[in-house]
């Protein structure tokens, strides 16, 4: 398949409307082996894909490296390589497990969003991705989420202070193509718009079926600066692909019976018009004009496959429509074409 693509104008990058997310490549809640990671890897690429996503946290430094094997059987130029900074990888004697990473690289990891740790940060993925190159660099989890609401002003002002600096100089000389911010929080991707001037901006579990917060802000301020918003947690870390199932997960815990309610109100939807819920929830971000790319994980060739295929369904717009009228999605969320 060949994806549609679309061209960032502020850097001239083709980003396929579907990238890779990596995550899972670092061993998130399950073991992964090489072989099954790599050929992941290729098959996205293989397919037409050509965003692919990835960070240092991610397994403490092991998806990039898996992604390193896989980039030395593709062709470099037909990828989009995506990573963060924020976090150093220095060694440890014996395992180190990372909160929901079972396994991993024998790193510590240690927050650091200063000018100088992020030279570090972009030199030390560059060896283990294996490349000379990387063409986004996203400043990752300047949030509450994870540093908690008391941290974030600081956190933000040493950003701002230092990352931002470093990003925007190496942009300014030609060794990126593309600088921004991955979070949780559509508020903070709002307050760096403000602040700085980014390219694009990855956005996690803020805007799907479930939650449309970010259309109060950020995405219209996106929109008016040009920035290229990636979507990705567009299932809310489970729920809207497995459906309202006991035990299914939202936002990193069980759902409640309220949330599992709601969901399953959203599937009956997309079932009477006979579309899978997960096939409306990967697609559903691409409606609005600021989001270029939902970016969706996979730890096999058949998951790949599986998301590929979602892109291949024609989605009607009744059940858009639909949704809004049993008061399950906003009246103003874009419908996708």
């Amino acid at each position: 398949m060949s994806f549609k693509t679309v061209t960032h104008p502020r850097s001239g990058l083709r980003l396929s409307r579907l990238g890779f997310g990596s995550a899972p490549l670092g061993d998130l809640y399950h073991r992964l082996d090489d072989e099954t990671a790599v050929a992941t890897v290729m098959a996205a690429v293989g397919s037409g894909i050509n965003l692919v996503d990835t960070a240092p946290h991610y397994g403490n430094g092991l998806a990039e490296a898996r992604i390193a094997t896989a980039l030395r059987r593709l062709d470099r130029d037909k990828v989009v390589l995506s990573t963060k900074v924020g976090r150093l990888m220095s060694p440890a004697r014996g395992p180190v497990v990372s909160k929901r990473f079972v396994g991993g690289l024998p790193f510590r990891s240690e927050y650091d969003y200063s000018y100088d740790g992020v030279l570090r940060s972009l030199e030390h993925s560059m060896l283990r991705l294996g490349t000379d190159r990387i063409e986004i660099a996203l400043i990752h989890d300047v949030d509450g989420w994870t540093h908690g609401v008391e941290a974030v002003d600081e956190r933000f002002a040493e950003t701002m202070n230092g990352a931002y600096r470093a990003l925007d100089r190496l942009r300014s000389e030609g060794m990126l193509r593309a600088i921004g911010i991955g979070v949780n929080e559509a508020a903070m991707c709002a307050r760096f718009a403000r602040a700085g001037d980014f390219d694009t901006m990855l956005l996690a579990g803020r805007y799907t079926l479930l939650e449309q917060g970010a259309l109060d802000d950020f995405l219209p301020l996106a929109a008016d600066k040009g920035i290229a918003v990636l979507m990705g947690g567009v299932f809310n870390t489970g729920i809207l692909a497995t459906g309202p199932v006991e035990g299914a997960m939202y936002n990193y815990v069980p759902a409640t019976p309220e949330v599992r309610e709601r969901a399953r109100r959203i599937e009956a939807v997309c079932k009477a018009h006979g579309i899978a819920l997960a096939v409306a929830s990967a697609r559903f971000p691409l409606g609005h004009p600021a989001v270029a790319s939902v970016v969706l994980g996979g730890v096999t060739p058949e998951e790949v496959a599986r998301n590929v295929a979602a892109f291949d369904v024609r989605i009607p717009a009744a059940l858009w429509s639909d949704l809004i009228a049993e008061g399950l999605l906003r009246p103003d969320a874009p419908a996708p074409t």
